[in-house]
């Protein structure tokens, strides 16, 4: 199964669009690390060409809010529609179980011991300063993250999280995570 860990930092801010949709935001950076040949890559607005044809051979797209966020702003810029590849939400799951939204550093900090090394405003900060290796650097490092997070779960049917203090567990159901499902989508710029 071709299953794509991937992340996206963007040059602008909801605030600064005026509004709540991820496609009114502008892409800085994708970063997608592929579990086949455990290779890590990134991909600026004027490189895309590049990804597509590997999008368009995964089985599933992994992500923490890319439901909600990466795939709607990825999507403006693809000529067919992503949403026919099967996604799976680790924040979409979380919520499921626990009720609530969990920050993935809170999640990636009880789970793993690992913490993000900034956060997305840092990284447009950066973006704006001409630090692009930093912002791709820090892109790569939540694809790692969200991947080990992903991971984690798929061994042990859990992540965990800090209540109060003390590790609790937030039970996932992974049995249908890497069930092969026909994907709707028909490679749509000839790949």
């Amino acid at each position: 199964m071709k299953i794509l860990t991937f992340d996206i930092e963007t040059t602008n801010t909801f605030d600064e669009v005026g509004s709540p949709n991820a496609v009114d935001l502008d892409l800085a950076v994708i970063c997608v690390h592929d579990n086949e040949t455990d290779e890590m890559t990134h991909y600026f607005k004027e490189d895309l060409s590049k990804l597509w044809p590997l999008i368009e051979k995964a089985d599933m797209l992994v992500s923490y809010n890319g439901d909600h966020f990466d795939i709607p702003l990825l999507n403006k810029y693809y000529a067919g529609d992503l949403t026919q590849i099967k996604s799976l939400d680790l924040l979409v799951e979380i919520r499921k179980s626990l009720g609530r939204r969990i920050k993935l550093d809170d999640i990636a900090s009880a789970t793993l011991g690992q913490k993000k090394s900034a956060d997305g405003l840092q990284s447009i900060v950066w973006w704006r300063q001409g630090k692009i290796d930093e912002v791709v650097a820090y892109c790569k490092q939540d694809v790692v993250v969200t991947k080990n997070v992903y991971d984690y779960a798929m061994q042990n049917g859990h992540v965990l999280y800090e209540k109060n203090g003390v590790k609790e567990q937030i039970p996932l159901d992974t049995s249908t995570w890497e069930q092969i499902v026909e994907n709707n989508m028909a490679p749509t710029l000839g790949f």
